[in-house]
Protein backbone atom coordinates (compact mmCIF):
# COMPACT_ATOMS: atom_id res chain seq x y z
CA UNK A 1 0.00 0.00 0.00
CA UNK A 2 1.35 3.00 -0.88
CA UNK A 3 1.01 5.73 1.77
CA UNK A 4 2.01 9.70 2.17
CA UNK A 5 1.35 12.46 4.26
CA UNK A 6 1.11 16.00 2.41
CA UNK A 7 1.58 19.29 4.59
CA UNK A 8 0.70 22.92 4.23
CA UNK A 9 3.31 24.52 6.19
CA UNK A 10 2.20 28.20 6.15
CA UNK A 11 -0.85 27.13 8.21
CA UNK A 12 0.44 23.93 9.95
CA UNK A 13 -2.09 21.66 8.52
CA UNK A 14 -1.89 17.84 7.35
CA UNK A 15 -3.68 15.61 4.26
CA UNK A 16 -2.99 12.30 3.76
CA UNK A 17 -2.85 10.18 0.56
CA UNK A 18 -3.13 6.28 0.60
CA UNK A 19 -3.60 3.76 -1.98
CA UNK A 20 -3.75 0.33 -3.17
CA UNK A 21 -5.18 -1.74 -5.95
CA UNK A 22 -5.01 1.40 -8.43
CA UNK A 23 -7.21 3.52 -6.04
CA UNK A 24 -6.23 6.32 -3.75
CA UNK A 25 -8.08 8.35 -0.61
CA UNK A 26 -7.22 11.53 0.37
CA UNK A 27 -8.17 13.10 3.82
CA UNK A 28 -8.36 16.61 4.60
CA UNK A 29 -7.29 18.16 1.57
CA UNK A 30 -5.83 21.43 1.45
CA UNK A 31 -6.76 23.62 -0.74
CA UNK A 32 -3.66 23.23 -3.21
CA UNK A 33 -4.17 20.18 -5.01
CA UNK A 34 -1.44 20.00 -7.49
CA UNK A 35 0.73 18.12 -4.95
CA UNK A 36 -1.89 15.09 -4.85
CA UNK A 37 -2.28 15.34 -8.69
CA UNK A 38 1.52 14.94 -9.41
CA UNK A 39 1.69 12.04 -6.60
CA UNK A 40 -0.99 10.52 -8.02
CA UNK A 41 0.56 10.38 -11.87
CA UNK A 42 3.73 9.25 -10.65
CA UNK A 43 2.61 6.29 -8.84
CA UNK A 44 -0.24 5.28 -11.50
CA UNK A 45 -2.69 5.05 -9.45
CA UNK A 46 -6.77 7.28 -9.61
CA UNK A 47 -7.90 9.24 -6.61
CA UNK A 48 -11.21 8.20 -5.98
CA UNK A 49 -11.88 8.86 -2.65
CA UNK A 50 -11.92 12.10 -0.62
CA UNK A 51 -12.32 11.44 3.04
CA UNK A 52 -13.06 14.72 5.47
CA UNK A 53 -12.79 14.63 9.43
CA UNK A 54 -15.05 17.96 9.62
CA UNK A 55 -15.29 21.05 8.14
CA UNK A 56 -12.77 22.68 8.21
CA UNK A 57 -12.68 26.04 10.16
CA UNK A 58 -9.28 27.11 9.46
CA UNK A 59 -8.81 26.76 5.72
CA UNK A 60 -10.43 26.16 2.61
CA UNK A 61 -10.82 22.92 1.67
CA UNK A 62 -9.38 21.24 -1.75
CA UNK A 63 -12.67 18.27 -1.80
CA UNK A 64 -14.01 20.13 -5.10
CA UNK A 65 -11.56 20.57 -6.96
CA UNK A 66 -10.47 17.20 -6.45
CA UNK A 67 -13.77 15.97 -7.37
CA UNK A 68 -13.61 18.27 -10.70
CA UNK A 69 -10.33 17.05 -11.42
CA UNK A 70 -10.73 13.40 -10.47
CA UNK A 71 -14.23 12.79 -10.27
CA UNK A 72 -13.93 11.21 -6.33
CA UNK A 73 -16.81 10.53 -4.30
CA UNK A 74 -16.38 12.83 -1.19
CA UNK A 75 -17.33 10.98 2.26
CA UNK A 76 -18.12 13.22 5.21
CA UNK A 77 -20.01 12.75 8.43
CA UNK A 78 -23.99 12.59 8.03
CA UNK A 79 -24.19 15.31 10.84
CA UNK A 80 -21.90 17.77 8.77
CA UNK A 81 -24.65 19.24 6.75
CA UNK A 82 -23.11 20.14 3.39
CA UNK A 83 -24.63 21.22 0.18
CA UNK A 84 -22.76 18.98 -1.79
CA UNK A 85 -23.08 15.50 -3.22
CA UNK A 86 -21.58 13.06 -0.63
CA UNK A 87 -21.82 9.68 0.93
CA UNK A 88 -22.86 10.17 4.77
CA UNK A 89 -20.47 8.71 7.41
CA UNK A 90 -21.64 7.15 10.82
CA UNK A 91 -19.68 5.90 13.95
CA UNK A 92 -18.46 2.12 12.70
CA UNK A 93 -18.73 2.74 8.66
CA UNK A 94 -16.17 1.17 6.77
CA UNK A 95 -15.24 2.63 3.25
CA UNK A 96 -12.84 -0.03 1.07
CA UNK A 97 -10.79 -0.44 -2.23
CA UNK A 98 -8.03 -2.99 -2.47
CA UNK A 99 -6.68 -4.50 0.60
CA UNK A 100 -7.77 -0.96 2.66
CA UNK A 101 -10.85 -0.43 4.87
CA UNK A 102 -11.13 2.88 6.60
CA UNK A 103 -12.94 2.69 9.67
CA UNK A 104 -15.18 5.84 10.78
CA UNK A 105 -14.51 6.76 14.94
CA UNK A 106 -17.36 9.68 15.66
CA UNK A 107 -15.33 11.98 18.20
CA UNK A 108 -17.43 14.83 18.76
CA UNK A 109 -15.90 18.30 20.51
CA UNK A 110 -14.02 20.05 18.11
CA UNK A 111 -16.84 20.10 15.99
CA UNK A 112 -19.81 17.93 16.21
CA UNK A 113 -19.77 16.21 13.33
CA UNK A 114 -15.66 15.32 13.80
CA UNK A 115 -14.64 11.80 12.60
CA UNK A 116 -11.47 10.17 13.17
CA UNK A 117 -10.61 7.36 10.75
CA UNK A 118 -8.91 4.15 11.45
CA UNK A 119 -7.05 2.62 8.64
CA UNK A 120 -6.59 -1.26 8.18
CA UNK A 121 -4.52 -2.83 5.57
CA UNK A 122 -5.33 -6.35 4.64
CA UNK A 123 -2.64 -7.12 3.45
CA UNK A 124 -0.83 -6.55 6.48
CA UNK A 125 -2.58 -8.76 8.67
CA UNK A 126 -5.64 -6.15 9.17
CA UNK A 127 -4.87 -4.79 12.76
CA UNK A 128 -5.36 -1.06 12.54
CA UNK A 129 -1.91 0.44 12.07
CA UNK A 130 -2.61 4.32 11.51
CA UNK A 131 -4.91 6.76 12.79
CA UNK A 132 -6.13 10.22 11.19
CA UNK A 133 -7.45 12.00 14.26
CA UNK A 134 -8.01 15.11 12.50
CA UNK A 135 -9.10 18.22 14.64
CA UNK A 136 -9.44 15.67 17.99
CA UNK A 137 -6.03 14.20 19.15
CA UNK A 138 -2.88 15.93 18.30
CA UNK A 139 0.83 15.42 18.92
CA UNK A 140 1.05 16.58 22.52
CA UNK A 141 -2.15 18.20 22.66
CA UNK A 142 -5.55 18.04 22.24
CA UNK A 143 -7.92 20.54 19.65
CA UNK A 144 -9.58 23.34 20.62
CA UNK A 145 -13.35 23.15 21.92
CA UNK A 146 -14.72 26.31 21.15
CA UNK A 147 -15.18 26.84 17.28
CA UNK A 148 -18.58 25.60 17.26
CA UNK A 149 -20.27 25.50 20.48
CA UNK A 150 -19.60 26.66 24.02
CA UNK A 151 -16.08 25.60 25.18
CA UNK A 152 -17.54 23.61 28.28
CA UNK A 153 -19.55 21.27 25.57
CA UNK A 154 -16.80 20.86 23.25
CA UNK A 155 -14.28 19.81 26.39
CA UNK A 156 -16.64 17.29 26.89
CA UNK A 157 -17.30 15.97 23.78
CA UNK A 158 -13.20 15.65 23.14
CA UNK A 159 -13.16 13.96 26.86
CA UNK A 160 -15.71 11.24 25.71
CA UNK A 161 -14.08 11.03 22.38
CA UNK A 162 -10.59 10.37 23.64
CA UNK A 163 -11.75 7.19 25.34
CA UNK A 164 -12.51 5.65 22.13
CA UNK A 165 -9.26 6.46 20.67
CA UNK A 166 -7.64 5.26 23.32
CA UNK A 167 -8.99 1.90 23.03
CA UNK A 168 -6.51 1.36 20.13
CA UNK A 169 -3.58 -0.48 20.77
CA UNK A 170 -0.31 1.31 21.72
CA UNK A 171 1.57 0.77 18.14
CA UNK A 172 -1.37 2.49 15.96
CA UNK A 173 0.29 5.22 14.49
CA UNK A 174 -1.48 8.92 14.83
CA UNK A 175 -1.77 10.84 11.94
CA UNK A 176 -3.24 14.30 13.13
CA UNK A 177 -4.77 17.06 11.03
CA UNK A 178 -2.36 19.76 12.43
CA UNK A 179 1.36 20.52 13.77
CA UNK A 180 2.44 23.31 15.91
CA UNK A 181 1.14 26.78 14.24
CA UNK A 182 -2.23 26.00 13.36
CA UNK A 183 -4.73 28.09 15.57
CA UNK A 184 -6.83 24.94 16.13
CA UNK A 185 -4.48 23.25 19.10
CA UNK A 186 -2.72 25.42 21.97
CA UNK A 187 0.30 25.78 23.10
CA UNK A 188 1.61 22.24 23.32
CA UNK A 189 0.78 20.89 20.50
CA UNK A 190 4.34 20.02 18.43
CA UNK A 191 5.75 20.93 15.20
CA UNK A 192 5.87 16.34 14.80
CA UNK A 193 3.86 15.52 12.37
CA UNK A 194 3.17 12.12 13.76
CA UNK A 195 3.04 10.30 17.21
CA UNK A 196 1.83 6.89 18.25
CA UNK A 197 -1.04 5.87 20.78
CA UNK A 198 1.19 4.57 22.87
CA UNK A 199 3.39 7.65 23.06
CA UNK A 200 0.57 9.91 23.47
CA UNK A 201 -0.97 7.72 26.21
CA UNK A 202 2.71 8.43 28.50
CA UNK A 203 3.71 11.48 27.22
CA UNK A 204 0.52 13.80 26.32
CA UNK A 205 -0.27 15.41 29.51
CA UNK A 206 -3.96 15.87 29.07
CA UNK A 207 -4.36 12.45 28.59
CA UNK A 208 -3.36 11.72 32.01
CA UNK A 209 -6.56 13.37 33.30
CA UNK A 210 -9.12 10.87 34.80
CA UNK A 211 -11.72 13.33 36.11
CA UNK A 212 -14.00 14.96 33.29
CA UNK A 213 -14.38 18.07 35.84
CA UNK A 214 -10.98 18.39 35.88
CA UNK A 215 -9.91 17.46 32.20
CA UNK A 216 -12.70 20.33 31.06
CA UNK A 217 -11.59 22.81 33.96
CA UNK A 218 -8.12 22.64 32.10
CA UNK A 219 -8.78 22.62 28.62
CA UNK A 220 -11.46 25.66 28.36
CA UNK A 221 -8.75 27.77 30.47
CA UNK A 222 -5.76 27.50 27.86
CA UNK A 223 -7.27 28.91 24.95
CA UNK A 224 -6.11 31.23 22.44
CA UNK A 225 -7.81 33.81 19.87
CA UNK A 226 -10.20 31.92 17.71
CA UNK A 227 -8.94 31.49 13.75
CA UNK A 228 -10.00 34.99 12.05
CA UNK A 229 -12.76 34.70 10.05
CA UNK A 230 -13.76 30.85 10.77
CA UNK A 231 -17.78 31.07 10.76
CA UNK A 232 -17.14 32.30 6.72
CA UNK A 233 -14.40 29.26 6.22
CA UNK A 234 -16.61 27.05 7.88
CA UNK A 235 -19.57 28.22 5.56
CA UNK A 236 -17.75 28.04 2.44
CA UNK A 237 -16.70 24.06 2.99
CA UNK A 238 -20.37 23.34 3.93
CA UNK A 239 -21.64 25.11 0.36
CA UNK A 240 -21.78 23.80 -2.83
CA UNK A 241 -18.47 22.41 -3.80
CA UNK A 242 -15.80 25.44 -4.73
CA UNK A 243 -14.36 23.62 -7.87
CA UNK A 244 -11.73 26.94 -9.37
CA UNK A 245 -9.02 28.90 -8.22
CA UNK A 246 -9.83 32.58 -8.28
CA UNK A 247 -8.17 33.73 -11.86
CA UNK A 248 -5.40 36.41 -10.99
CA UNK A 249 -4.90 38.86 -13.42
CA UNK A 250 -1.26 40.85 -13.78
CA UNK A 251 -2.25 44.51 -12.92
CA UNK A 252 -0.01 47.09 -14.51
CA UNK A 253 1.00 49.73 -11.51
CA UNK A 254 -1.25 52.74 -12.73
CA UNK A 255 -3.95 49.95 -12.72
CA UNK A 256 -3.01 49.30 -9.07
CA UNK A 257 -3.02 52.30 -8.01
CA UNK A 258 -7.06 53.28 -9.26
CA UNK A 259 -8.10 50.10 -7.43
CA UNK A 260 -6.40 51.14 -3.96
CA UNK A 261 -7.73 54.29 -4.73
CA UNK A 262 -10.89 53.03 -4.83
CA UNK A 263 -10.77 50.84 -1.76
CA UNK A 264 -8.58 47.73 -2.88
CA UNK A 265 -6.11 46.55 -0.31
CA UNK A 266 -2.78 46.06 -1.22
CA UNK A 267 -0.91 43.79 0.72
CA UNK A 268 2.86 43.47 0.26
CA UNK A 269 4.72 40.23 0.74
CA UNK A 270 8.04 41.52 1.29
CA UNK A 271 10.45 41.09 4.15
CA UNK A 272 9.56 43.94 6.54
CA UNK A 273 13.33 45.44 6.02
CA UNK A 274 12.05 46.28 2.73
CA UNK A 275 8.36 47.47 3.30
CA UNK A 276 9.85 49.89 5.83
CA UNK A 277 12.20 51.74 3.13
CA UNK A 278 9.48 51.61 0.54
CA UNK A 279 6.34 50.67 -0.06
CA UNK A 280 3.21 51.48 -2.08
CA UNK A 281 1.38 54.04 0.40
CA UNK A 282 -1.46 52.52 1.98
CA UNK A 283 -0.61 48.65 1.33
CA UNK A 284 0.12 46.73 4.79
CA UNK A 285 3.08 44.43 5.22
CA UNK A 286 2.37 40.62 5.47
CA UNK A 287 5.76 39.17 5.29
CA UNK A 288 6.07 35.72 3.88
CA UNK A 289 9.24 34.96 5.84
CA UNK A 290 7.53 33.91 8.07
CA UNK A 291 4.63 30.83 8.66
CA UNK A 292 1.15 32.06 9.00
CA UNK A 293 1.09 34.49 5.75
CA UNK A 294 -2.85 33.84 5.53
CA UNK A 295 -4.06 33.70 9.23
CA UNK A 296 -2.04 37.09 9.88
CA UNK A 297 -3.81 38.37 6.54
CA UNK A 298 -7.17 37.36 8.22
CA UNK A 299 -6.82 38.83 10.91
CA UNK A 300 -6.28 42.40 9.87
CA UNK A 301 -7.92 42.21 6.83
CA UNK A 302 -11.96 42.05 6.03
CA UNK A 303 -11.78 38.62 3.63
CA UNK A 304 -14.67 40.26 1.66
CA UNK A 305 -12.46 43.15 0.64
CA UNK A 306 -10.94 43.32 -3.08
CA UNK A 307 -7.24 42.86 -2.38
CA UNK A 308 -4.28 42.71 -4.50
CA UNK A 309 -0.85 41.10 -3.85
CA UNK A 310 2.30 41.78 -4.45
CA UNK A 311 5.64 40.40 -3.09
CA UNK A 312 9.55 39.96 -3.94
CA UNK A 313 8.78 38.80 -7.78
CA UNK A 314 5.38 37.78 -9.59
CA UNK A 315 6.17 34.09 -8.67
CA UNK A 316 6.15 34.92 -5.43
CA UNK A 317 3.30 37.29 -5.41
CA UNK A 318 0.84 34.78 -6.61
CA UNK A 319 2.45 31.77 -4.45
CA UNK A 320 1.09 34.46 -1.73
CA UNK A 321 -2.31 35.32 -3.79
CA UNK A 322 -3.13 31.18 -2.92
CA UNK A 323 -2.04 31.37 0.52
CA UNK A 324 -4.75 34.09 0.68
CA UNK A 325 -7.28 32.20 -0.81
CA UNK A 326 -6.67 29.06 1.69
CA UNK A 327 -8.47 31.33 4.26
CA UNK A 328 -11.68 32.74 2.56
CA UNK A 329 -10.12 35.56 0.49
CA UNK A 330 -12.05 35.05 -2.97
CA UNK A 331 -11.86 38.33 -4.16
CA UNK A 332 -7.93 38.54 -5.27
CA UNK A 333 -7.81 41.29 -8.10
CA UNK A 334 -4.42 40.18 -9.30
CA UNK A 335 -1.29 41.08 -8.58
CA UNK A 336 1.07 44.23 -9.07
CA UNK A 337 3.26 42.93 -12.36
CA UNK A 338 6.49 43.74 -11.57
CA UNK A 339 6.13 44.86 -8.43
CA UNK A 340 7.92 47.95 -6.82
CA UNK A 341 10.38 47.94 -9.09
CA UNK A 342 7.26 48.53 -11.97
CA UNK A 343 5.23 51.10 -9.29
CA UNK A 344 9.10 52.88 -8.89
CA UNK A 345 9.80 53.11 -12.33
CA UNK A 346 6.40 54.74 -13.18
CA UNK A 347 6.93 57.49 -11.12
CA UNK A 348 4.78 56.23 -8.57
CA UNK A 349 4.96 57.68 -5.27
CA UNK A 350 6.19 55.11 -2.61
CA UNK A 351 5.88 55.99 0.79
CA UNK A 352 8.47 55.24 3.86
CA UNK A 353 8.38 53.85 7.79
CA UNK A 354 11.18 54.94 9.99
CA UNK A 355 12.63 51.49 11.26
CA UNK A 356 14.32 50.89 14.51
CA UNK A 357 16.35 47.79 15.93
CA UNK A 358 16.85 47.46 19.79
CA UNK A 359 19.74 49.44 21.04
CA UNK A 360 17.96 52.72 18.57
CA UNK A 361 14.65 51.60 20.26
CA UNK A 362 16.45 51.91 24.05
CA UNK A 363 18.20 54.59 23.33
CA UNK A 364 14.99 56.38 22.02
CA UNK A 365 13.60 55.55 25.07
CA UNK A 366 16.01 56.73 27.51
CA UNK A 367 15.44 60.27 25.51
CA UNK A 368 11.66 59.67 26.00
CA UNK A 369 11.30 60.63 22.32
CA UNK A 370 8.64 57.45 21.67
CA UNK A 371 5.76 56.10 23.38
CA UNK A 372 5.63 52.36 22.80
CA UNK A 373 2.69 50.26 21.49
CA UNK A 374 3.66 46.53 22.07
CA UNK A 375 1.08 44.02 19.60
CA UNK A 376 2.34 41.17 21.58
CA UNK A 377 0.08 39.00 22.88
CA UNK A 378 -1.64 38.99 26.51
CA UNK A 379 0.69 36.72 27.67
CA UNK A 380 3.43 38.13 26.22
CA UNK A 381 2.74 41.29 27.95
CA UNK A 382 2.33 39.97 31.33
CA UNK A 383 5.82 38.15 31.34
CA UNK A 384 7.27 41.71 30.94
CA UNK A 385 7.11 44.75 28.83
CA UNK A 386 8.31 48.47 29.00
CA UNK A 387 6.62 50.29 31.67
CA UNK A 388 4.07 52.92 30.03
CA UNK A 389 3.76 51.38 26.94
CA UNK A 390 0.23 50.88 25.38
CA UNK A 391 -0.43 47.08 24.58
CA UNK A 392 -2.91 46.29 21.99
CA UNK A 393 -2.81 43.01 20.44
CA UNK A 394 -2.41 43.28 16.80
CA UNK A 395 -5.36 41.13 15.77
CA UNK A 396 -7.67 44.23 17.82
CA UNK A 397 -6.52 46.22 15.20
CA UNK A 398 -9.06 45.18 12.78
CA UNK A 399 -12.09 46.71 14.76
CA UNK A 400 -10.56 50.09 14.51
CA UNK A 401 -7.78 51.93 16.07
CA UNK A 402 -7.91 53.09 19.65
CA UNK A 403 -8.74 56.99 19.92
CA UNK A 404 -4.73 56.83 22.45
CA UNK A 405 -3.19 55.87 19.57
CA UNK A 406 -4.05 59.07 17.23
CA UNK A 407 -3.48 61.73 19.70
CA UNK A 408 0.28 61.15 21.59
CA UNK A 409 2.19 63.84 21.83
CA UNK A 410 5.50 61.41 20.63
CA UNK A 411 5.62 59.16 17.72
CA UNK A 412 5.06 55.86 18.09
CA UNK A 413 7.48 52.53 18.47
CA UNK A 414 5.57 49.64 17.03
CA UNK A 415 6.92 45.89 18.78
CA UNK A 416 6.28 42.52 18.92
CA UNK A 417 8.67 39.99 19.47
CA UNK A 418 10.27 39.58 16.21
CA UNK A 419 9.11 42.39 13.92
CA UNK A 420 6.66 40.30 11.80
CA UNK A 421 3.55 41.50 13.62
CA UNK A 422 4.76 45.30 14.35
CA UNK A 423 5.49 45.17 10.52
CA UNK A 424 1.46 44.07 9.92
CA UNK A 425 0.04 46.66 12.65
CA UNK A 426 2.33 50.07 12.23
CA UNK A 427 1.64 49.15 7.87
CA UNK A 428 -2.15 49.39 9.47
CA UNK A 429 -2.19 52.28 11.74
CA UNK A 430 -0.26 53.78 8.41
CA UNK A 431 -3.11 52.98 5.88
CA UNK A 432 -5.58 54.47 8.97
CA UNK A 433 -3.92 57.74 9.01
CA UNK A 434 -1.85 57.70 11.85
CA UNK A 435 1.68 58.67 10.59
CA UNK A 436 3.87 59.60 13.46
CA UNK A 437 5.10 55.79 13.50
CA UNK A 438 8.25 53.68 13.97
CA UNK A 439 8.72 50.47 13.61
CA UNK A 440 10.54 48.09 15.50
CA UNK A 441 11.78 46.40 12.34
CA UNK A 442 14.54 44.00 14.17
CA UNK A 443 14.02 42.12 17.64
CA UNK A 444 11.50 42.48 20.23
CA UNK A 445 10.61 43.36 23.35
CA UNK A 446 12.19 40.73 25.45
CA UNK A 447 15.60 42.23 23.80
CA UNK A 448 15.20 45.38 25.56
CA UNK A 449 16.85 44.21 28.74
CA UNK A 450 20.25 43.67 26.84
CA UNK A 451 20.22 47.50 26.48
CA UNK A 452 19.92 48.14 29.73
CA UNK A 453 15.84 48.46 29.86
CA UNK A 454 14.05 47.07 32.77
CA UNK A 455 10.89 45.28 31.96
CA UNK A 456 7.96 45.11 34.13
CA UNK A 457 5.54 42.00 34.67
CA UNK A 458 1.88 41.56 35.30
CA UNK A 459 -1.49 43.07 33.81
Amino acid sequence: MFFRGVLNEDLGCASYIFADGGEAAVIDPKWEIEEYLKVAEDNGFRISHVLETHNHADHLSGKGRLVEATGAKVYVSRDAGVEYDHEPLADGDVVGFGDVRIRTISTPGHRPEHLSFVLEDASRGGEPWTLFTGDSLFVGDLARPDLAIEAEEGARGIFRSLSKLLDLEDFVEVRPGHMGGSLCGGAHMSRKPDSTIGFERRFNDYLRFEDEEEFVETLTAEQTPQPPNFERIVELNRGPLLTETVPLSPLLPTRVEELVESGAVLIDGRDQREFDATHVPGSINVTTNQSGVGTRAAWMVDPESEVIVTADGDEEAKAMARMLEAVGFRRIRGYLVGGLSAWRATGLNTGTTPALDIPGLAEKLRNEEVVVLDVRSAGEWKAGHVEGSIHVPYQQLRAGIPDELRTQDRALAVVCGSGVRSALAASLLKRSGVSDVEHVADGGVPMLTGQGVELVEGD
